[in-house]
């Protein structure tokens, strides 16, 4: 009669644990503890999704960050001008700005640019690589390196106006003179024509305000 009551007792507090779910929580700590067992928490679950838009979105800003889409606050504008490349001719021409519409190409600014490089290698030099020139609102730059001489050139008809030349221990012959000389004589010209499209630029520009 004892042992029919002893196991009567143990049932009822089987039960009771089983109820009160003891058991079912030592066993699972247990587990937990025995296989390294990290519970999920709520509210902290990785959205998969919406991480990938963020790198998305944050790349295509990092990768398009330029000066004519400044990135941050909406409330700070960049200082700088705005720009817009085009390719012509295997040439790159460069236009800065302070609105969009500064940026749009002329039919008159792409003839003389493709004027002037024509006209470069025929009046100058035909072994040369042209770096981008660059119009501003008030100056154009240009530059490139004669492949004869090894050397770069860089023309400015802005504040810093004239022909420049670097290079290293260049051999100063009757060639290179010569060379030189057709440098500074082109420039005449190139300064006239992009003066005009300077001007022509600025008139357009008043027009629009």
């Amino acid at each position: 009669m004892s042992n029919s009551h002893d196991e009567i007792k143990n049932l009822l507090k089987a039960s009771r644990n089983l109820l009160t779910n003891n058991t079912v929580n030592e066993d699972y700590n247990r587990i937990k503890t025995q296989y390294g067992i990290i519970n999920e928490q709520v509210g902290t679950r990785f959205n998969v999704g919406k991480s990938i838009e963020d790198e998305i979105e944050n790349d295509t800003d990092s990768e398009y960050e330029t000066a004519d889409s400044p990135k941050g606050d909406k409330s700070e504008k960049s200082s700088e001008d705005k720009k817009q490349a085009y390719r012509i001719s295997g040439g790159i021409l460069v236009l800065h700005g302070k609105d969009n519409s500064e940026l749009e190409l002329t039919t008159d600014e792409k003839t003389a640019f493709q004027e002037t490089m024509d006209e470069f290698v025929a009046e100058v030099s035909d072994m040369v690589d042209f770096n981008k020139l660059n119009v501003y609102e008030k100056n154009v730059e240009w530059s490139g390196k004669i492949i004869d001489f090894d050397v770069e050139f860089y023309y400015s008809i802005g504040e810093e106006n004239g022909v420049y030349i670097e290079g290293d221990m260049i051999k100063t012959d009757e060639k290179f003179l010569e060379f030189v000389n057709k440098l500074k004589t082109y420039y005449d010209k190139f300064k006239s024509k992009w003066a005009k499209i300077l001007a022509s630029r600025k008139k357009t520009s008043i027009k629009k305000q």
